[in-house]
């Protein structure tokens, strides 16, 4: 374990805080506190990358930590009312199949497809369209559905690099 790896699991420790504290009303809170997880993730993608920290379980552990978050999220909203059925429904279909696919192949020996632009993108989005859920800003919906939508382009991209450095 090395801090790129601690910061990684602290995300997954931020989970139950996140729901604590959104749960008992605090919305705008929770927001800061996946603001601190988001923070988290590009310090401890920061340091492994600079400081040649970068492991097998790093790179397990990071995306699954922030599907876990984002998944935690966005059942929170569906709970509260804050988004529609069918479009977390249609995000929960991309994410399961992300996290079972991942699995899937990495112990059957496949390589990681790493990070890249494109999805670091989906996530910030997916960071603002929460933001503007949380705060009742104009078009919070649309934008979240638009993002949703976005994200699979991104599925597409990473299963041609998966492809690709799998061959």
């Amino acid at each position: 374990m090395n801090v790129p790896n601690i910061l990684t699991v602290s995300r997954f420790l931020l989970i139950p805080v996140f729901l604590l504290v959104f749960f008992n009303g605090y919305e705008i809170h929770a927001y800061g506190i996946l603001l601190l997880a988001g923070i988290t993730d590009v310090i401890d993608g920061y340091l492994a990358r600079k400081h040649h920290l970068v492991t097998e379980l790093g790179s397990m552990l990071d995306p699954l930590a922030d599907k876990l978050m984002m998944i935690t999220v966005i059942i929170s909203l569906l709970v509260a009312g804050e988004i529609p059925w069918l479009v977390a429904a249609i995000f929960f279909f991309r994410d399961a199949s992300m996290i079972i696919g991942s699995a899937f192949f990495h112990f059957r020996g496949k390589k990681t497809v790493p990070a890249n632009a494109l999805g670091k993108m989906t996530t910030f989005m997916y960071y603002l369209a929460v933001l503007l859920i949380t705060f009742d800003l104009p078009y919070n919906v649309e934008f979240f559905t638009f993002v949703v939508a976005f994200s699979f382009l991104t599925s597409i991209v990473y299963m041609f690099q998966f492809k690709k450095i799998n061959d």
